[in-house]
């Protein structure tokens, strides 16, 4: 059995996302290879052990607090007692301080497996720009764009409409789940939106609008990823936080997707590119844009998916037969392979 800590919530803006994913692992998660304990991480950045069997929508703000001692896999304590000897950590942690590489830098200090990407393929993803010019270096396709930085002139809509046309799409460069983005078509909707954007990044990433389905490939492995089959996404404008996680949301997902076998092997072959390029490992979502073309134009990378009941990640997998607890299985073995 080894002992593997679970860490969620976090102070991001996807912090209820990622207690809803901590009670999906934890419900598949195989009890006779496992003994998890649950570190939950408060909006306020304190970390306490929490009580598995009754986790709530949120970390609560007080508990029994966890301390680190670095230097041994005995490393997590709290006044009572050690938590043991980790094995492995499973960080279910989503947007800033998740996944964007902190949270890694601080687990590979403390010498522990863990799950996903590490440091620099974390980063990278986080940040929309670098991963757009990676992406564009190694000859993938995406959005055309430009960036705003907070402490710029911020240039008028009809300037940014003649360099992107007159459709863009608004969103924080570091953060994800929708939060923040927003579809602009006109002046009035323009200040607003890149307002929006400004209260959770100093950078602004703003895009053309292109015309296409949207579609979603899970990437699994370290050395020799492998690519699910592909979802899509029948949203409206704009996929946004409520209808990637509301349950009663409009937006639909098919799982597969009604591609042609060429199309389908294009956005595999782009999705495994980009995860390679990116420097991903352990595993990663990546959003795609197929055209009437047959185009395949890379959206964003997701570093670490939500693991909800209507998460594409794992549906995805589970459409080739991988289910959740298997596909938890595979995900702690990579991270303790990557760590070897």
């Amino acid at each position: 059995m080894q002992n593997l800590i679970l860490l969620c919530g976090g102070n991001s803006p996807e912090h209820e996302i990622s207690m809803r994913s901590a009670k999906n692992i934890l419900k598949a998660l195989d009890r006779e290879k496992y003994v998890v304990q649950v570190i939950g991480i408060s909006k306020k950045g304190q970390w306490f052990l929490l009580d598995e069997k009754n986790l709530g929508a949120s970390v609560p703000d007080e508990g029994l607090m966890v301390s680190i001692r670095p230097g041994t896999r005995d490393c997590f304590y709290t006044s009572k007692s050690s938590l043991g000897d980790v094995d492995v950590i499973f960080p279910i942690l989503h947007g800033p301080n998740g996944e964007d590489g902190s949270i890694q830098g601080l687990i590979q200090i403390l010498d522990i497996p863990f799950v996903g990407p590490g440091i620099l393929g974390s980063s990278i993803c986080m940040d929309k720009e670098l991963t757009k010019r990676i992406l564009r270096q190694e000859g993938i396709d995406v959005a055309a764009w430009i960036m705003l930085r907070k402490g710029d002139m911020i240039p008028d809509f009809e300037d940014v409409a003649t360099k992107l046309g007159s459709v863009v799409f608004v969103k924080p460069a570091n953060m994800g789940s929708s939060v923040g983005v927003s579809r602009v078509t006109n002046k009035s909707d323009w200040s607003i939106a890149v307002k929006e954007a400004f209260r959770y990044d100093n950078k602004v990433l703003v895009e053309e609008c292109l015309i296409g389905r949207e579609m979603e490939c899970a990437v699994l492995g370290n050395e020799s990823p492998k690519a699910s089959g592909v979802g899509e996404v029948k949203s409206g404008d704009v996929y946004s936080y409520d209808a990637k996680y509301d349950e009663s949301s409009s937006a639909k997902v098919m799982i597969p997707a009604e591609v042609s076998n060429t199309e389908l092997d294009a956005l595999k072959s782009t999705a495994v590119d980009s995860y390679k390029a990116l420097e991903c490992g352990g595993l990663s979502r990546v959003d795609m844009f197929l055209d009437e073309n047959g185009g395949v134009f890379v959206n964003e990378v997701n570093t670490m998916p939500g693991f909800t009941s209507i998460s594409m990640y794992p549906k995805l997998w589970e459409n080739e037969g991988l289910g959740y607890t298997e596909l938890i299985n595979q995900l702690i073995e990579l991270a303790i392979a990557n760590h070897e």
